[in-house]
């Protein structure tokens, strides 16, 4: 089959009904269900960022600080290879039911710890629960919309960011101050109840069961037992890089040789190498994604150390960059601009190059504090075009049997880049007088001790270069004229 046999077929509603937008009254509820359920994720990941310094300090594990966040990523690598595999075998109704109640566990276990480690492991489920989530969403897109209007329902996505990116930190913070940040934890999983009650019975009426009638097959323990390499060996590599002694070489190492055949077992063959087509399109998502948090994740921390802002203003800073994130997303989406797909992604990869080599210049005392939040919305917006053009044409470039299998690959290529690149980032800081990661989040807490300016061109220099390279990436998502 090829892929436009395979994009022809997916695109065939199971109502036969593709007439309308996204809220047509043949996928409003859908839509408005797998939204919610995006926006939860969305809120509960800004409000939780500002909740966990508290959070650390309170459980005595400011030292663990690094591994709430890596605990979260690491698992999520492994739910997205088994959310692939359950969507392609029997659907993502599955998937994506277990997922949402592992993410509500493991908030209300993070909630209602005693100790940080329980709060770690309480990150760990929920990060389970988020691969099985994010995974089995695109497959409903792959399953249950026409193809031309999937951009739009990608950009509804991104436009689902816009209101918790501004409201959350404020909310969590409101919240950690007068009631706890427990309760920041314990809250969110009392928003989950719309999105099931929504987007479930739709899901079972229109994108269960397997990709092809008769097509039911036992799960691939092969690619199970990968998934379980990819994450633990992205975990020792993360621990390794929080450690700088020589002993550290040792998980370093057992992470290394872990890791590379697991990556080369679940990416498209040719993903290292930028082969063009399918394997780009993977690329791109890691080098984009990872490029671009590594870097926003230095940005608060810098604006708080280096320029004296409180960490709520410096993390309101970045709030105006879901508006444009938003706006890039729609931007791609419209139907005119289909045929400049591929340019409108070397554009957006290209801004997000300016935007983190433009972000250090405030280290400069001269240069307006204000600089970071003009140039991150201008990163934002061009995140907004690439990313969710990533997930466009990899369903384009993907047969129904196979959209669950190379939507896990997607996501583990952004959740990996993720991990590495923050880890990177993190080493060449320790390493430059920044200090470890645990220091660093009690600075950003305090505001004593600023770090040495060049701890941060460190992180953000090398990750400018990583965008430079995914807008090259750009250039070989599709095959040449002529070719297939």
């Amino acid at each position: 089959m090829t892929a436009v046999e395979a994009s022809e077929v997916a695109t065939v509603s199971p109502e036969g009904d593709d007439s309308g937008g996204v809220l047509s009254r043949a996928h409003r509820a859908l839509t408005v269900g797998i939204v919610s359920v995006v926006l939860v994720i969305a809120f509960e990941a800004t409000a939780v960022g500002t909740a966990m310094p508290v959070a650390a300090r309170d459980l005595d594990g400011i030292a663990l600080y690094a591994f709430a966040f890596s605990g979260y990523f690491t698992t999520s690598l492994f739910g997205m290879v088994l959310a692939g595999q359950l969507s392609d075998r029997g659907g993502p109704l599955t998937s994506l039911a277990s997922g949402i109640g592992a993410f509500a566990a493991g908030l209300l276990l993070s909630g209602t710890a005693g100790g940080m480690w329980t709060f770690i492991l309480g990150r760990a489920v929920q990060g389970l629960g988020g691969g099985l989530v994010i995974v089995a969403l695109y497959v409903v897109v792959g399953r249950a919309y026409p193809q031309r209007l999937r951009p739009a329902i990608m950009a509804a996505f991104a436009a689902a960011w816009v209101v918790p990116s501004v409201v959350g930190p404020l909310a969590a913070g409101a919240v950690t101050e007068h009631l706890g940040w427990r309760w920041v934890f314990i809250g969110i999983p009392a928003l989950v109840g719309v999105p099931l009650a929504l987007a479930l019975p739709q899901i079972r009426r229109r994108a269960s069961g397997p990709a092809r009638a008769g097509a039911r097959a036992p799960l691939d323990r092969r690619r199970i037992r990968l998934a379980f390499g990819i994450a633990l060996g992205a975990g020792l590599l993360q621990y390794a890089a929080q450690d700088l002694r020589p002993l550290s070489l040792v998980p370093a190492a057992a992470g290394a040789a872990l890791l590379v055949p697991a990556v080369r077992g679940l990416l498209p063959r040719g993903t290292c190498r930028a082969a063009r087509g399918l394997p780009s399109v993977v690329l791109l998502r890691g080098v984009s994604a990872g490029a671009f948090i590594a870097a926003e994740s230095f940005v608060p921390l810098m604006l708080v150390t280096q320029r004296g802002l409180s960490p709520t203003l410096a993390g309101l800073s970045l709030a105006a960059g879901g508006g444009t994130w938003a706006l890039g997303s729609w931007v791609q989406a419209r139907p005119r601009v289909e045929p400049y797909r591929d340019r409108l992604m070397f554009l957006g990869m290209l801004l997000v190059a300016a935007a983190v080599a433009a972000a250090p210049s405030v280290l400069i005392p001269a240069v307006p504090v204000w600089t970071v939040a003009v140039a991150w919305g201008f990163g934002c917006f061009g995140m907004g075009l690439v990313l969710a053009s990533t997930s466009v044409l990899l369903l384009q470039l993907s047969a129904p049997e196979e959209a669950g299998a190379n939507s896990a690959a997607l996501q583990i290529s952004d959740a990996l880049s993720n991990v590495l690149l923050l880890a990177l980032g993190g080493a060449a800081f320790a390493a430059l007088g920044g200090g470890a990661v645990a220091d660093a989040a009690t600075v950003a807490t305090s505001g004593a001790h600023p770090s040495h300016p060049a701890a941060f061109a460190a992180v953000f220099l090398p990750m400018a270069g990583v965008a430079l390279l995914g807008a090259w990436v750009t250039t070989r998502l599709r095959e040449p004229a002529g070719t297939g």
